[in-house]
This record gives structure tokens, sequence and C-alpha cells, in this order.
């Protein structure tokens, strides 16, 4: 089947569109609810899809007298008539994420053996309900926040930092709540969907320890303010650890690989054999894309590991290493692209899309972009330096001249990156 570039594009936006949608919480989070309580039901969430799934809960328990609070992203509200929805900034934390946080608190303590808390938890939880452990502050948690993305940090390890600088995550929200019973309910955007990384971890046990934290700020050349080493340094009041939080039940309603798997099944429909490279792969952007063009070029060339046309399908979550240069609009997404595009320098019949499922690359309003055979050709014409913009971490501005930047707005949901490469 020929593959012109209308066709490759639409192919690839599909993909991206199906990807999100597996993720719906509309769709998924009522099969997963668990038996009605006979005493209250406590709400409580944190996340870009935490208010869409508060509103299918309520969708699906219309005759339970439901009450709580989630918090969300700026933008990511939707209606909702029983349970509080505040908003909150992301990726760094403001004001709002430390009364949401305490907000969250606040509705889980009193609890007695027969009410139910169930915690709806995604995505961007970490910052947007951000209460700041005894001794701290927000402008604390606010610094290390940055430095953490600034430094290409994988998200496991900044979580293990925040859930130790924090009063309300590594399972102390389910801490507060008992003796009441907990039923998580949550959408994975982490490698691995380890429950205790996913936002990290309000509700469940966390393994991780203060030397942990201490040991990654070091790793990557962070020093925090004073009351930050101070904590870390005295090691107290440490984390709920496993085995110390009975009567919690933990459900993953989605995942990256739903998302791959699904957008597998489209791929097939439209004539192209699909792989999936893995829903975990990390590392640096730059690198990433790099390494992707050349799998896409083996394909193209010696029909390995399968022959075209094909697309290969990837998630995970790419890091971007700032430095201490100035630096461009861009994400992890457009530069990961931005450098497959330099490495595979207008070789033929190579399209790819890459993007956020939460419809954010960055702190920009841009979900990621595509790129084409001609992209390197098209951005000569428009006097870019690719290999200079790549340098700055100017990626969405690169596209953006190019007119290939995707933009979906908030999507409510979050699965981690989604990629894929197709080769005609």
């Amino acid at each position: 089947m020929r593959f012109d570039d209308e066709r490759a594009r639409d192919v690839l936006r599909r993909l991206f569109d199906t990807a999100v949608a597996a993720a719906d919480p509309r769709q998924i989070l009522p099969a997963y609810l668990p038996e009605k309580p006979k005493g209250r039901c406590i709400v409580v969430g944190m996340g870009k899809s935490a208010a869409v799934m508060a509103a299918a809960l309520e969708e699906a328990w219309p005759d339970v007298p439901l009450e709580g609070s989630v918090v969300t992203a700026y933008g990511y509200a939707v209606p909702t008539r029983r349970i509080e929805v505040i908003e909150a900034s992301h990726p760094v934390p403001d004001a709002m994420s430390e009364r949401g946080a305490r907000r969250l608190i606040e509705r889980v303590r009193g609890l007695g053996r027969d009410d139910l808390v169930i915690a709806l938890i995604s995505g961007g939880g970490s910052a947007l309900a951000a209460l700041p452990a005894p001794g701290l502050t927000l402008a604390d948690k606010q610094a290390v926040n940055r430095a953490l993305l600034a430094s290409g940090a994988a998200i496991g390890e900044m979580n293990i930092v925040r859930k130790h600088l924090s009063a309300i995550k590594g399972g102390r929200l389910a801490a507060a709540a008992a003796p009441a019973r907990t039923r998580t309910l949550a959408i994975s955007d982490v490698a691995g969907d380890d429950p205790a990384v996913i936002a990290s971890g309000p509700t469940v046990p966390d393994p991780s320890t203060f030397a942990d934290a201490r040991s990654i700020l070091a790793r990557y050349g962070i020093e925090p303010p004073a009351a930050v080493t101070r904590r870390l340094a005295a090691g107290a009041d440490e984390t709920p650890k496993p085995g110390s939080l009975p009567g919690g039940e933990f459900r993953l309603i989605a995942a990256p690989m739903t998302a791959l798997e699904q957008a597998a099944e489209i791929a097939r429909e439209a004539g192209l054999t699909p792989l999936i490279l893995g829903d975990a792969v990390e590392g640096e952007a730059r690198e990433m894309g790099r390494v992707l063009a050349g799998i896409a070029e083996s394909v193209r060339r010696h029909g390995k590991p399968l022959a075209a046309p094909a697309v290969l399908l990837v998630g995970g979550e790419a890091g971007v290493s700032m430095g201490t240069g100035p630096a461009g609009h861009g994400g992890r997404n457009t530069e990961l692209l931005l450098a497959l595009a330099i490495a595979l320098a207008g070789r033929p019949g190579i399209w790819a899309i890459s993007g956020d499922t939460d419809g954010i690359d960055g702190m920009d309003d841009v979900a990621g972009a595509i790129t084409t055979p001609d992209t390197l050709a098209r951005a000569s014409a428009h006097g870019l330096d690719a290999r200079a913009m790549l340098a700055g971490h100017d990626g969405h501005s690169f596209f953006a001249a190019l007119g290939d930047l995707i933009r979906t707005g908030p999507t409510l949901t979050n699965v981690n990156d989604f990629r894929a490469i197709l080769i005609a």
C-alpha cells in the first residue's frame, strides 16, 4: 500500500488520537468500582485526569451520597455535582497546589471502618497536590521541583525526592484516612506502572528512603534550600513502608501498554505491520530520537526487525537536560523529533509523530509534532538552523514555523508519551 505525505500524516494522527482515547476515564472507570459502602464515601484525587474521573464516578454512582475533593491542572476541570474540583499549577506547584493538598487531607480525617475512600490518581498529581512536610515551605518545594525538572532526572527519581518533602505523598494520604478502606483507581503515566511512582504514590506504601532522596539530589548536582537539606539529613518522619497500610486496594485502570496495543490495531487496519518496542522506554530525548532513527532506517533498508510498510510504536518518557545556557520553547517530544529528523537527514519514506497524551509537551499548549521526509528541507527554506534549535531546546518554535505542531488542548487523561514512526 502506497503512503504519500497526506496519507502518512493522517494515519499517524489517528494512531495518536487512538492512544489518547484508550485511556478515557469516562469509558473505563465504572468497571473498577468496588461494592458500595455501608458508611460514607469520600472521594479524593489528584492529577490531570482527576476531575473527569470524578465526573465519571458521579455518573456511575448516582444513588451514592458522594462527597470529597480532587485537584487537577488549570484548564482540566469538568463540571461535577457533588465532588469539589480544585485547579492548580503543573509542573511547578503553586499556592493552589498547597491549598488543594491540604483539602484532601482534611477530607479523609476522622473516618471509620465502614467508610470508603475512593482515590482517583493520575499523572501530574505530584505537582498538583503539594503539601510541604513540617519545617518546609511551598517555596522550598518549588525550588527543588524546578531543579529536578531541569536536571534530566527520571520521573521515578523526581518522585522519590518529592515524597520525602511532602505531607501527603508516599502513602501519607492513605495513612490519614485509616481505619477507612481505600480503593485507589489510577491511570499510569510512568514507566513500569509502579503504583509508588504514579503521582508519588499518595495511597500506597513507599519503599524509598531519605537516603535515596539525598543520593538523587547529589547525583544531579542539585543544592536544595537549607530547610530541605536539614529535613533530608535528619531522616525523621519516614514515609509508610510496605506492610504498614492494611485495608488498601490499588487498581490500574489505564496504562501506556493499553494505548499502544489499541494503536497497533488501527495500524493493521491501515495496512501497516506494527511493532511495539516498549511501553517504558526512557532516556535523553535527543538520544532516543537518534536511536529510533537508526531502527527506522534499518527497517527501510534491510527489512529488519520487520519489513515495511510498518510502524514502530513506543511508549515511555524522555528527559531533557537543560544545562545552564538559554533555552527556547520546547518539550521532550519535539526535542526527540528534531533529533530524529536530523539523524535521518531527509531519507525518504519515514514519517514520525511524538506527543504527550495529556496534551502538554513541556509547558506550552503543545502536545507534540510530526516530522516528515522533507522536514529539514522545509526548515532550510524558512531559514531555520535545525542543529542550533536542537541545541537551544527550541523544538516548539521549529515545528511551529513548519506548521507541524500538534495541539489537542487538555485531553483529560495521561498515559505518558506516545511515539509512532511510520516506514513506507
